[in-house]
């Protein structure tokens, strides 16, 4: 990559060059141009999530589903490890008494850790919010940061490129509940590093900057750390075709520094991915089924977005996946940049990369507006590998968004240099299609709802009176479709274990990944009798089940709250343990620690 290599090298010696001749005042004194981006994109976040910042504390995204109330309780437990001094890497506070091997949840301890003050302070709502707006407004900063630096010679255009980076559909819809696909600051500088490799100048601290940045990245998220480095080596190929000589030169050169990146990125962190992979609660992979982007998903805009509306994402999975919505005015200028800009190395990596990356977020086959066409495509032929067997396809799409803001940036740095040159009608060209490209897809504030308050037997503290050593058990149990019962646990300062929850374990003779617990007889009927509105038929065998699964959770009281079907699931549990309920502070209680 000798003209990536060649401009990092400049501007580092031009760095090291000023840096020496500079007065410390001037050096210190930072550029109005790269104020005005920070300001920009951290005032865009705050916009974002502005209602859930009004109601910190009552305040919930609703289109996470469980997700915010399970990120919460992550940080709630991280905090807790530390002030305990526990093993932040696992939990028995649910799913009692397995526990959870947090590693395999992706529990982000590159931010609960360091953030642990903040929600020991003022709790795990503020933490949970608080990294979602760092997450936005860092991840355009950090690309911004590059792009500026080392890509572009306008600071206008690298504020287009980290926009799109840090504020594309994906990310505001990951916002909603999954802050690991938010907090993707560091992959910029993981990129630039893997260039100074090739340059082989200075392979050893090159080579232990990037094994930090890839050991901390490993604590933030994972699947978005193989996802970008998929991307970036489609690019790193795509651009090699251009310059073959020089490509195999630089990789010739890295090899040092890429020994030094992952022994020390091995060596950091080790503990944690055998924990994660070979420890307690630990699974194979998980299966997802097929969950590729529809086609039209490209074309059409996101929910929360000024050209969206409830409704306009069709083709995604959920609210917080939609991956791919980058609208049809987007797509035509990333064509037509593509092929202003062909001559340009850069610009034909980029544009590789986007294609790639996109098809392969399709999934298996084909789907245009719903219809399987059975055409099949080349997910098919890998999705079953190590890693990748894991990924939710769709999410491929995310690994198109660095190669399309590099276009945009070299396509307004090109449009301003134009101008310069008197050539006005291509700026105004460019910079008119580029506001019709961009303005549909501007964010707009996430909706929030009101939280729920907790029973008054949980707000008051009324289950210390029937708590000793056990755990308790909800009726139903928790479960990913309804885990409001981690955050009563929450509020309580997770002084209880609970059965059941929402988190991805071990499940079968396999030990194949499912999204909560292995359940229970006892578990399954319940959900049942919920679902189905009928007291099922219980006989001798079904009691003697229910008294083994409550033995196994070492349950000390079962507690039944409002919830959809009470009143069977009352009579279904009165039958089970042979007891009726007593009504306490808001719930029904069945004290069991005489069976258990």
């Amino acid at each position: 990559m000798t003209e990536i290599l060649t401009q990092v090298e400049t501007t580092r010696q031009a760095e090291s060059t000023s840096t020496t001749t500079r007065p410390l005042r001037s050096r210190l004194r930072p550029h109005p141009a790269d104020v005005a981006a920070v300001v920009f994109y951290v005032g865009l976040a705050a916009f974002v999530l502005a209602r859930q910042w009004k109601h910190l504390g009552t305040g919930y995204l609703v289109r996470s589903g469980q997700d915010q109330t399970m990120w919460e309780w992550f940080f709630a437990v991280a905090a807790r490890s530390l002030v305990h001094l526990e093993n932040p890497l696992s939990s028995d506070l649910q799913n009692y008494p397995l526990g959870v091997n947090l590693m395999g949840n992706t529990a982000m301890f590159g931010i609960s850790i360091p953030l642990a003050p903040v929600t020991l302070l003022f709790g795990p709502n503020v933490t949970f919010t608080l990294a979602l707006t760092l997450g936005l407004s860092g991840t355009a900063i950090a690309w911004y940061w590059v792009f500026s630096r080392h890509v572009v010679s306008s600071r206008l255009a690298a504020a287009v490129g980290g926009g799109l980076c840090g504020f594309a559909p994906a990310l505001i819809s990951h916002t909603n509940g999954h802050p690991n696909f938010v907090a993707l600051f560091l992959l910029p500088f993981i990129a630039l590093a893997v260039i100074r490799l090739g340059s082989g100048a200075r392979p050893v601290r090159d080579g232990i900057a990037l094994g930090l940045l890839i050991a901390y990245q490993i604590f933030l998220g994972e699947e978005p750390l193989l996802i970008y480095a998929l991307a970036f080596a489609v690019f790193g190929a795509a651009y090699a075709v251009s310059r073959p000589r020089a490509a195999f030169a630089a990789a010739k050169r890295s090899i040092k520094g890429f020994a030094i990146a992952g022994g020390l990125a091995l060596a950091i962190a080790a503990v944690p991915l055998w924990w994660q992979f070979f420890g307690p609660d630990s699974y194979r992979a998980i299966e997802h089924g097929p969950v590729g982007n529809d086609t039209e998903a490209f074309t059409s805009f996101p929910t929360s977005s000024l050209a969206g509306e409830p409704g306009s994402a069709e083709f995604s999975m959920n609210a917080t996946e939609e991956n791919a919505y980058f609208g049809w005015p987007l797509l035509i200028l990333l064509g037509l940049s593509a092929l202003w800009l062909w001559r340009m190395p850069l610009a034909r990596a980029a544009a590789a990369t986007v294609a790639v990356m996109g098809v392969l977020s399709l999934g298996t086959s084909l789907t245009i507006g719903g219809w399987d066409t059975g055409i099949p495509l080349p997910w098919k032929l890998i999705s079953h590998l190590p890693l990748l067997e894991s990924v939710l396809e769709s999410r491929f799409a995310m690994g198109c968004l660095p190669a399309a803001a590099l276009l945009l940036a070299l396509g307004t740095d090109r449009a301003l240099a134009s101008a310069r040159e008197g050539q006005r009608t291509t700026t105004l060209l460019w910079v008119g299609w580029l506001a019709v490209a961009l303005l549909p897809l501007a964010p707009t504030p996430l909706a929030v709802v009101q939280r729920d308050t907790a029973p008054s037997f949980f707000a008051d503290g009324t289950w210390r009176e029937y708590v000793t050593d056990g755990s308790v058990v909800t009726v139903p149990l928790p479960s990913p479709e309804n885990a409001r019962m981690l955050r009563w646990q929450t509020e309580q300062d997770l002084a209880f274990p609970i059965a059941g929850g929402y988190f991805v374990g071990p499940a079968g003779s396999e030990d194949r990944g499912k999204y909560g617990p292995d359940d229970r007889p006892t578990a399954l009927l319940l959900a049942s009798a919920q679902s189905s509105g009928q007291v099922p038929a219980i006989d001798e065998a079904t009691k003697a089940q229910a008294l083994t699964d409550l033995t196994f959770w070492n349950a000390d009281v079962l507690v039944l709250p409002h919830t959809q079907n009470d009143r069977v699931l009352r009579e279904t549990v009165q039958q089970l343990v042979g007891a009726p309920a007593k009504p306490v502070d808001g719930v029904w209680v069945w004290d069991v620690r005489a069976l258990t």
